[in-house]
Parts: C-alpha cells; structure tokens; sequence
C-alpha cells in the first residue's frame, strides 16, 4: 500500500544514513589496517560488510515495496550464477535497474562482490558512492583519453579478485527515454544500421575494452534485458520508498567469453548484434506479450535483508536513546531543534540520494556525441 514520501523518507533516511556512516567508518578502518597486509583479506571483509548497507536496499524492494523480479535463464544459466566471475551487459529500461542487478547478485550470493563502471562523480556521493569506493567499483572520467588507462587499471585490478564477482556494464551509456530513441533512430538511419525500436545503440568502445582485458580469467558474459511489466508503473526510487510495487522482467543469456571473435572489430560487433537481439524480444513482448522463450526461475524472497534491516534498527534505536538520555536533547528548545535540523539534513540527503539514482547516468564516451568531430569515434 503507498504511503506518503514525507511519512516514509525520514525513518527510512535515518536508518540508511546512520548505519551506512558506520559501515564506511568500519570499511574505512579495514581499508587502513587490513588491506596493506592482505587486500584478498581485506576484499573478503569488506564484502561482509558492505552487504550489510546494501541488504536495506534489497529489503526495500523486496519487502517494503514488495517489487517482484521474474527472472527468464535455462538452468544451467541459473546454477552457474554466483560461482564464476561474470561481466554482465544490460539494457538500461528503468532508474532501479542497478537495483535489480543487486537483488540478482543477492540471490546467487554476490551481493557484496556485485561491481559497476559507474560515472566518477558517483563516488562522491555520501554513504552509497563512499561504499563503492571501498569495493574496488571503476570511476570513469568524460575523457576517453583518461578513461582508457582508468579501464586498464581497473580491470587489472580486478584480476585477483578472491570471490566470484559480477561487473556490469550499461552499454548504452545512458536511461532509456522516447528522445534518445528517436535520436538513436534518426543515428542509425543516416548509416544504414538496423533501427532500434526498444533500446539505444550501444557505445563498444568500454566493452571491448572489457573483454580484452579480462578474457584470461573472466569466463562468461551474462546478456541480461530487462523490461517492465506492461500492467505495472515503471519503478522509481522515489516509488520504492512510497511502496508502490512493479514487475520487472529479467532474461539472462549465459556466454563464454572465449565466444567472442578475437579482433576489436569483431568484439564491437557482437554487442550491438546483442542488442538487435535485445530489441527483437522487446518488440516481440510489446507486441505479443511473450517475453523470450527461456524458463521463470524462482528466486524467492529471503529474510536475511529483513533480519539485518530489523537488527540495524533496533541497535540505532538503542544508541538514540541513549543519546537522547545522555545528552537531554529534548529537555530544551536548543536541543530540540538541534534535533529537528539533523532530520533536516537526513531529508535532503536522502532527496540528494534519489535523484541521482534518477538521473541519466552517461558513460564517458556517451559526451564525445555530443561533438561531431568526434561522434563516428562512438561505434569503434
């Protein structure tokens, strides 16, 4: 049942922003001591921790807005997932699409070990991009030339990885909207490329960069499109916290790597044949209302974000009270607005936190379109 924004965002903020705080201070502290003695150690803990931030999230979708996730994958797709390092490239349907991958991620039991290419500035956002600093994501500049180092790096980073992980890559370097379809349409008309009807014609160069690099010890590509369902709203955080459900469809399509043709050429033109493909089964759902040909797999709804959510809760209930009692906060109009300007300050946090999960997240490469001296760069 929806509530309203206002009644929901500061008990939730609150519970976010105070546990996350704690859980960068503990990172923080294990990033310090631990990592320059072990960082496979320190990947390890880290992964622990961190997966206690982001099971609120999940527990968000799963039980407080009750979003329902219908996963299309063949079995054995599905019993591999969670056990191999895997890059996965997506569709970019919806603002909770990097939500819907962690909910996946939790289900196969990487959930901390669950990682992005995400935009540079989205590190420096309070709690969730502080966490995503300590776990080893890839920041990227809006400069290829910056940027390419910064993918080699990163990747090579990545290559010792103790655990399964999942890095995801949102090819089409932006949120699907009617204007960036017609303008992908009007691009792909003027060169004699096939015309996207459902998804945007994705940007190669960060997943060729991808492959090459982590062919050696990355052995599968999970192909993954997402829709929504056509009886339901389109997802939003700002809906999540409202909690106002959805139905969101996922197809998983399993690839090893070694598939892949050798030459950069070669690996740029199996995207966008991926994405022709992608857009044939959005057309055919639209249309037909028949999403692929793959099984439903059941993914559940586990407890475990409901126990940590509810633990969470009860140990900052314990520690405000204790403070208020300590402090005597409330004994006084200076103490009482103290109190009401901190949940001032939680609010606009958490307005700050949802409207850049909201807000088109462009890859790098997505800015040289916007100068014509540079556009035929984007298909290479």
């Amino acid at each position: 049942m929806a509530v309203p924004a206002a009644l929901a965002v500061i008990p939730i903020g609150l519970l976010f922003i105070l546990s996350g705080f704690t859980v960068n201070l503990i990172q923080a502290v294990v990033y310090i001591l631990v990592r320059p003695i072990s960082k496979n150690l320190y990947r390890k803990i880290n992964k622990v921790v961190a997966e206690l931030l982001w099971l609120e999230l999940i527990w968000l979708i799963d039980w407080w807005a009750g979003v329902k996730v219908e996963v299309y994958a063949d079995s054995q797709t599905f019993e591999l997932m969670g056990k191999e390092h895997a890059l996965l490239i997506c569709n970019h349907k919806s603002d909770i699409d990097w939500l819907v991958g962690w909910v996946l991620a939790q289900r196969a039991g990487c959930l901390g070990s669950a990682l992005a290419i995400m935009k540079k500035s989205a590190k420096f956002l309070p709690v969730i991009g502080w966490s995503m600093w300590f776990s080893d994501y890839i920041f990227l500049d809006r400069s290829w030339a910056k940027d390419e180092t910064t993918l080699k790096s990163g990747f090579q980073r990545l290559a010792d990885f103790p655990m399964p992980f999942w890095l995801a890559l949102f090819v089409e370097g932006t949120r699907f909207t009617k204007a960036k379809l017609l303008a992908a349409q009007e691009y792909a008309s003027s060169r004699g490329l096939p015309i996207p009807r459902n998804v945007l014609i994705p940007r190669t160069k960060g997943f060729v960069s991808a492959v090459a690099h982590m062919r050696s010890y990355v052995p599968a590509i999970y192909d993954c499109t997402v829709d929504i369902s056509r009886a339901h709203a389109a997802p939003s955080m700002l809906r999540i916290i409202r909690g106002q459900s959805s139905v969101v469809k996922v197809q998983i399509r399993r690839h090893t790597i070694q598939e892949l043709p050798e030459t950069a050429d070669g690996i740029a033109q199996w995207c966008k044949d991926a994405f022709v493909t992608k857009d044939a089964l959005l057309e055919k759902y639209r249309t037909k209302d028949i999403f692929g040909n793959l099984p439903v797999q059941d993914i559940g709804r586990p407890v475990k974000s409901l126990i940590v959510v509810l633990c969470w809760s009860c140990l900052l209930a314990f520690g405000v009270v204790k403070l208020f009692l300590w402090s005597s906060l409330l004994s006084s109009w200076e103490g009482m607005l103290s109190v009401g300007l901190i949940l001032l300050i939680i609010a606009i946090v958490m307005q700050i936190l949802i409207q850049s999960s909201e807000s088109e997240r462009s890859t790098p490469v997505e800015a040289l379109q916007k100068d014509p001296a540079k556009e035929k760069l984007l298909h290479k």
